[in-house]
């Protein structure tokens, strides 16, 4: 049988740190890799044509959009979506690839996801296994058109990999905190263009609930002292999401989160 093809398909902007090691973790393996870059001032761009992948410079129309025209643009009969900050394993790719030769029914694949936060790769917290949904037939998926965090619409069934994506998200403090402020606005726009409401003692109630959630029932715990750096880190994400909200609403209120 003959093997089918593969694309790589990545969204970037000023990830010159982070993509190389990226494609590197597929530019021998895969059929093409395709990165839409939007903006990026530090190389990015440069640096993935030298290592193989065809760019396409665009601007920012938020991540569901952006991945579904790096879609539109592979062509192979396979696409593995990565995140720059993402690395694929050997052991994840010996399992595509017997997919790949052997062929298989399903549509598409979940892949469990190993996180590193703050130096830590964690184990409990909500973080692990994590599985995220990355390998799909071409012709049988598309991404959400969100402007954060994007779910895959396919159509057929699901199996299941069972060796992991490395995530490398968040280095340090000031990447929690950027992230936390970047998602929290993005967030609150989300639910205020669904016509959602909320109030100071509801920022609190989340917030609250996403300490407990990721640091008690989600054993947050046993990650040591990042664990509970995430727990807070979530928790002041979850709050200031609704209290962007609730100011949102307010008579004066440009209607933007920032």
């Amino acid at each position: 049988m003959k093997r089918a093809t593969l694309s790589v398909i990545i969204v970037a902007m000023n990830e010159a740190h982070d993509i190389g090691d990226c494609l590197e973790s597929v530019r021998h393996w895969a059929d093409e890799i395709i990165v839409f870059d939007s903006g990026s001032t530090d190389g990015t761009p440069a640096l993935c044509r030298e290592l193989g992948a065809r760019v396409f410079e665009t601007d920012w129309p938020g991540d569901g959009p952006q991945k579904n025209r790096a879609l539109a643009q592979a062509r192979s009969d396979w696409v593995l979506c990565l995140d720059a900050d993402e690395r694929a394993t050997p052991e994840l790719r010996a399992e595509i690839d017997s997919i790949l030769i052997n062929g298989t029914p399903h549509a598409g694949f979940s892949t469990p996801r190993r996180s590193s936060f703050c130096g830590r790769f964690m184990k409990h917290s909500g973080w692990w296994p994590d599985r995220i949904q990355r390998l799909f037939k071409r012709d049988s998926a598309r991404f959400t058109d969100v402007a954060v965090h994007p779910s895959l619409i396919i159509d057929g069934t699901l199996g299941k990999f069972n060796s992991p994506i490395i995530h490398f998200s968040i280095p340090d403090i000031k990447e929690a905190l950027d992230k936390m402020n970047a998602y929290s606005s993005a967030g609150a726009q989300i639910l205020f263009e669904r016509g959602k409401q909320a109030s100071l003692s509801q920022a609190i109630g989340h917030g609250l609930w996403a300490f407990i959630r990721t640091y008690l029932i989600q054993l947050g715990f046993l990650d040591g002292k990042e664990g509970f750096i995430l727990a807070i880190a979530n928790a002041e994400g979850t709050y200031y999401r609704y209290l962007k909200l609730m100011l949102m609403h307010r008579p004066n209120s440009k209607n933007g989160a920032r």
